[in-house]
């Protein structure tokens, strides 16, 4: 059962890498979308000047929709992460290594399946030490890969452009009177 621990040792490695990929995901899609609504509510204000009962919706759909995307984008994966929320079971673990990794698919997954009957005979343990030592050099943890989140930066790159549009222009100081009016939502603005 020694070689069954390594599997399972092999696994929450997975697991830790899967969710910190989640979490980098996250993180980039938190920044733009985040970044690009604040935008988006800063224009809304700047050319409409809205009247205080509007602002307040505006501010608080704002602090609405900035919470949501926390939740999913950071506050998700970091729960999953340290093992506050239930992630992925064993068996969705096996079956995305077996996506990447073809070989492996059905020989995880019957592993697990073996592991998870109640009833322990000898040759269950020795089925699943046999397949546990086959698995034994195929690093799991391969099968997740950073790189994958590079194109989520391409849309980071928007609100970013934005920003720069705004500084170029020198609008920076009216976004931040527009920030400042949907900030102080109930105050009436001559």
């Amino acid at each position: 059962m020694k070689a069954y621990i390594e599997i399972e040792k092999k696994l929450h490695q997975f697991t830790q890498k899967y969710y910190k990929n989640e979490l980098i995901k996250g993180s980039i899609l938190f920044f733009t979308l985040g970044l690009l609504f604040l935008f988006v509510t800063l224009f809304i204000e700047y050319f409409l000047w809205l009247s205080p009962n509007i602002r307040t919706v505006l501010f608080w759909s704002f602090v609405f929709v900035e919470t949501g995307l926390l939740a999913k984008f950071i506050l998700l994966p970091i729960s999953k992460l340290f093992g506050i929320k239930k992630g992925l079971s064993e068996i969705q673990v096996a079956e995305i290594i077996g996506k990447h990794f073809p070989e492996v698919a059905d020989k995880l997954l019957n592993i697990i399946q073996l592991k998870k009957q109640t009833v322990q005979t000898d040759l269950i343990s020795a089925s699943i030490t046999q397949k546990s030592i086959e698995l034994h050099p195929i690093p799991f943890v391969k099968a997740i890969d950073f790189r994958k989140n590079l194109p989520y930066l391409k849309y980071a790159i928007l609100p970013i452009f934005i920003f720069a549009i705004t500084l170029i222009n020198d609008s920076t100081i009216d976004l931040q009177q527009s920030f400042q009016r949907v900030i102080k939502h109930r105050t009436a603005f001559v």
